[in-house]
């Protein structure tokens, strides 16, 4: 980025003008180069890796996002079923295919924005992360509570980070800064009514969802390929806070939902997951008003319903946080066979952030500490490197030979457990938005099928936290909410006015302070049904 000495300031009128950390000017900061405007993405996409490699970094060495987590161990038992169908049809991955078969699991839940000690009653997206240690290695299930995100670019994810983030200057994380940045994100309305509603602090950990919010493909033992969505689905019922609630909560208890979880399976009262799946063919689906690939999308459940696959039981808690739910590292990346990316622009760039961040937080070598390592054959030709302490090595394969291939008894390529699946491209090489954006239908659906406890709850929320925003974010704000539904846009015009004039404090988001909840609830916790 630019600084104080004049860098950066280009053009006559002496605007200060975006660059990388080269100094090289920053023509387009909204996209990253991709075959066609739906993906892939390119490795050579230079300047989203240089932005991205530098915001893995910015924290030492707690997590830059999802620091604060709890986590457990357990099973997930296999249906070997989609549906009515055998799930052999769209997946050749192994640990599906057994009705029965158990493939041992570990679970990080965490909060996105805050840091490690921060309270658990605090308004934000929740991870909800799975290790399959499956018998082909591990695969990393990486999502959250929330079914859809903020942005559909990777190139927006550190921006959007640092709206979130505290101020830089007072370390004071300010409304303002939030739809600052919202209100030129037009695509963030959906998961903005999630997270301002009841939706936005889940009563605990037991008690949300799990989705793997990017879009996957599963491939069967023909090469042929399918889009699917995950969903995880709490058998202990879904229960929500209110922001009222949240504030009882932490004036008593800032680690509740940890106790809640470590408690509970401690008491044989173990919880359990069922997880879904989506299936939709691999194309663009012009039929649809939203591009499938989209990642602030919902799938309509009635077109493509959620699919029974497993269920998960968490039955036993760590023995030691530190070394297991700190240093538990997780990567979208990680799949096993039967199990692919898809185009999604969104989940490339995860894909590449969260491996590396996991390197520079806890080492060249995390994948050597049993919190991590599979529980399989491991066998590679990579050495060293900071803190290792073991050599992935074959028994009786040459200790000379660190590279493949060799004719002195090394390492060598596994068979193909099926065919490959090969998609086609033929498109230009840009830097685009994808070209059915919709921002608004969704929001506006969501906000309808909210009850009105929920509706009130969102718009206290909102309100309070755009009071402390420019006027002219303000206005903005409301008018993108209006294109979601005129009552969704009035009520939150009305309750801006409704403070307008008063001494506005600024804190975190959400707070109570500007404008009091319309209800207060008898009990902790709001039950919610599924979405």
């Amino acid at each position: 980025m630019s600084n104080e000495n004049g860098a950066g300031q280009n053009g006559s009128d002496g605007k200060k003008t975006l660059t990388t950390r080269q100094g090289h000017p920053i023509t387009d900061n909204q996209n990253i180069r991709t075959v066609g405007n739906r993906g892939p993405a390119t490795m050579e996409n230079y300047q989203f890796l240089e932005k991205i490699s530098h915001f893995d970094r910015e924290r030492v060495p707690e997590r830059v996002v999802h620091a604060r987590g709890a986590g457990a161990h357990g099973v997930f038992e296999a249906y070997g079923t989609v549906g009515d169908e055998p799930i052999s049809k769209y997946t050749r991955a192994k640990l599906f295919q057994e009705k029965g078969k158990q493939t041992p699991v570990f679970v990080r839940f965490s909060t996105v924005i805050h840091g490690g000690h921060s309270p658990e009653t605090l308004r934000d997206p929740r991870g909800f992360a799975v290790k399959f240690y499956t018998e082909d290695g591990n695969w990393d299930l990486v999502g959250n509570n929330l079914k859809v995100f903020f942005i559909r670019d990777a190139m927006k994810f550190p921006d959007l980070v640092h709206a979130f983030k505290p101020d830089p200057l007072t370390n004071q994380q300010d409304g303002g800064r939030i739809f600052d940045f919202i209100s030129g994100t037009p695509e963030a309305l959906h998961m903005i009514t999630f997270l301002f509603s009841p939706w936005g602090i889940p009563a605990n950990y037991r008690q949300m969802q799990g989705s793997g919010v990017n879009t996957y493909k599963w491939v069967n033992a023909e090469g042929e390929a399918v889009l699917v969505k995950y969903h995880w689905e709490p058998l202990q019922g879904i229960k929500n806070l209110t922001q009222q609630q949240a504030e009882e909560i932490q004036g008593k208890n800032f680690n509740h939902a940890t106790q809640d979880l470590y408690e509970a399976i401690k008491d044989g009262n173990y919880p359990e997951w069922e997880l879904f799946v989506q299936i939709m063919s691999d194309d663009d689906h012009p039929e649809l008003d939203f591009d499938p690939l989209d990642d602030t999308k919902l799938w309509p459940q009635d077109q493509f319903p959620w699919l029974p696959v497993g269920k998960m039981t968490l039955n036993r808690n760590p023995e030691n946080y530190f070394a297991e739910v700190e240093q538990s590292a997780f990567g979208t990346g990680v799949l096993v066979d039967g199990l692919d990316f898809s185009d999604d622009k969104m989940l490339q760039g995860r894909t590449f952030s969260y491996s590396d961040t996991q390197r520079y937080r806890v080492g060249t070598n995390y994948l050597q500490l049993p919190i991590n390592a599979p529980k399989t054959h491991i066998a590679t030709n990579q050495r060293d490197g900071q803190m290792a302490y073991s050599v992935d090595a074959a028994k009786g394969a040459n200790p000379h030979v660190n590279y493949e291939p060799s004719r002195l008894n090394g390492l060598k390529e596994a068979p193909k457990a099926g065919k490959d699946y090969e998609p086609h491209y033929s498109a230009k090489l840009v830097r685009q938005k994808i070209d059915r954006q919709n921002n608004f239908a969704q929001a506006g659906e969501r906000y309808r099928t909210f009850e009105d406890w929920e509706r009130e709850d969102l718009i206290t929320n909102l309100v309070n936290t755009l009071a402390s925003a420019h006027e002219e974010v303000q206005k903005k704000m409301v008018e993108l909410f209006y294109q979601c539904d005129e009552d969704y846009g009035r009520r939150v015009e009305e309750g801006l006015q409704a403070v307008a004039g008063q001494g506005i404090q600024k804190g975190p988001i959400g707070t109570t302070s500007t404008l009091e909840a319309a209800h207060s609830a008898e009990e902790q916790g709001h039950e919610a049904k599924p979405y």
